[in-house]
């Protein structure tokens, strides 16, 4: 398939198809891993990484103690 970018404001988009978004199951909340082997795109899904399970268990830890004072806080 060939494709288009597309002038998104300053920058240049690629718009993918809605089927071959289907079919990978991504959306607007997919990260994605964008790379190059100096000739190619190569867009893949981005592999979680341990330093943000380790980030995300920690936030859901203090979220479940100090929720309660978090809310007070922003208020």
């Amino acid at each position: 398939m060939v494709k288009k970018l597309t002038k998104h404001g300053n920058s240049l988009a690629l718009v993918i198809d809605r089927p071959i978004l289907e079919l990978l199951r991504i959306d607007s909340d997919t990260p994605l891993d964008v790379s190059t082997d100096g000739e190619r795109l190569i867009i893949g899904l981005a592999k979680p990484s341990t330093r943000r399970d380790k980030f995300e268990a920690a936030q859901a830890v203090a979220h479940k103690r100090y929720g309660n004072a978090f809310q007070k806080l922003a208020q």
